[in-house]
């Protein structure tokens, strides 16, 4: 019976206290737990031993017994031709109360067997509960214990053994039958639906335990499916960015177009790299120093080549270019000559990247509306977010702007109308996800538009 220790000690003790306070001549009681099937294993649970001075009980014993943890199995307590014969034996077994009201001619008494010493007067009494109680239809697929013949035990009965009460008395005080035996055996019955009723409770609790664990386990996996969901959602902010960034890649176009004396990145970056080839094929053979050089091409060819909003080329030209060319300007001595030239160069990099964003240089695009060229310039350097509806609004109304002429205006507004619908779908979705699972996760019942939303996000 899966009943928490603690409990069941405390109820055993509860059990104790009310046959030595109601029995006068009893002096001590023991409990044992017998079980499961088939192993029955019995173990001593508690023991009281009443204190004559005051009728107050002391609770465990000092004397060891073999019942104490982790007791014995089934099959090193019954009957055998070989073994000595236990009382405990005898109440598990049989099903029946054990009554040492003569010591001195117990069969039962292992002290005697061995040592011809004699126990004191005591009474067993099984504690038993209905099979149907306890294991309801799965009772008669049991694996029953077998007794020495090799039958099953209990098999005609309609109880099983869950317990043994002990309980000893003064000298000459009990005879088999007499009231004392009715009285325990009467408590032992008031044990047993005590243990079941426990053991019932138990068994809810842990029912109620795991469909808590199993609630928050479906809890967590739904909501790591929809974080990945969401994580794959993301690839639509990366899809608006791509169209704007392309907006911000014709925005340049027409300002280079404009204002052709205004330095370009591109040309900077040019420069940079024919200084890198020119110092390349003088490395002899330094792998580490060619492999960087190479490295820092690719890099300033990127960075040359790609429409980053200005903070993204910025912090590339930070962390990926100006280190390289650290390296090489302390490790070698090839460019040298060239340190200044270089530094130089990478000072008009840094403000060729923010050219396009000027606000002064886009009030000399005189060929473009003033409207039309505050609102393309603005929008062309913002990067969107969840929280920018209004902003790609925006932009599609830029898209609709009669004076904007770039290529493929009308399949960028047909695009970002579509990114535009299921983005602004997300936070719904996350929000009716995260409403669900915490329903869920707190075991509190949906609403009824809730469970609508539930249907509608699966």
């Amino acid at each position: 019976m899966p009943i928490p220790l603690d409990l069941l000690e405390k109820t055993c003790k509860e059990m104790i206290e009310t046959i030595l306070l109601t029995l006068d001549h009893a002096t001590q009681g023991t409990i044992y737990r017998v079980g499961p099937m088939p192993d029955l294993q019995t173990v001593r649970v508690t023991s009281g031993l009443r204190v004559r001075a005051n009728d107050d009980i002391q609770w465990g014993l000092t004397q060891a017994s073999d019942y104490d943890w982790p007791g014995k199995s089934w099959e090193q307590y019954r009957d055998e031709p070989d073994r000595l014969l236990e009382a405990m034996s005898w109440c598990v077994e049989k099903q029946k109360s054990w009554t040492s009201d003569n010591p001195y001619d117990d069969q039962r008494s292992v002290r005697k067997q061995l040592s011809g010493e004699i126990e004191d007067f005591h009474h067993m009494e099984p504690v038993l509960v209905r099979k149907s109680d306890l294991y309801g239809d799965a009772s008669d697929s049991m694996p029953y214990p077998l007794d020495r013949k090799g039958n099953p035990l209990w098999q005609d009965s309609e109880y099983v053994v869950v317990g043994v009460i002990k309980i000893h008395f003064q000298p000459h005080t009990i005879k088999k039958g007499d009231r004392s035996t009715k009285i325990i055996k009467r408590l032992s019955r008031t044990l047993g639906t005590e243990l079941l009723s426990l053991n019932i409770r138990e068994t809810v609790a842990e029912a109620q335990r795991q469909l808590v664990r199993q609630r928050l386990q479906t809890c967590n996996v739904l909501a790591h499916e929809l974080r990945n969901t969401f994580i794959k959602l993301g690839f639509v902010f990366s899809a608006i960015n791509a169209e704007i960034s392309f907006l911000r890649e014709q925005w340049e176009a027409e300002v280079d177009k404009a204002l052709p004396a205004q330095e370009k990145r591109s040309a900077v970056f040019m420069r940079l790299n024919e200084l890198v080839r020119h110092g390349l094929s003088k490395l002899n053979g330094n792998e580490s120093m060619v492999c960087l050089s190479k490295e820092l091409l690719r890099e300033q060819n990127e960075l040359a080549q790609l429409s980053l909003m200005p903070q993204s080329s910025e912090k590339w030209l930070h962390d990926k270019i100006h280190p390289k060319w650290h390296r090489l300007l302390a490790e070698t001595e090839i460019w040298n000559g060239r340190a200044e030239e270089v530094r130089v160069l990478l000072d008009r990099a840094e403000k060729a990247i923010w050219f396009g964003a000027d606000k002064n240089l886009a009030a000399k695009l005189d060929h473009i509306p003033e409207d039309l060229r505050h609102r393309w310039r603005r929008l062309a350097y913002d990067d969107f977010t969840t929280n920018k509806f209004i902003d790609l609004n925006e932009i599609l109304q830029l898209l609709e702007h009669p004076d904007l002429h770039i290529p493929h205006k009308q399949q960028t507004r047909k695009v970002l109308t579509s990114l535009k619908v299921l983005v602004e779908t997300i936070p719904e979705l996350e929000e009716k996800a995260n409403r669900i699972i915490g329903s869920l996760r707190n075991g509190v019942p949906l609403e009824a538009d809730s469970e609508s939303e539930l249907e509608n996000v699966a």
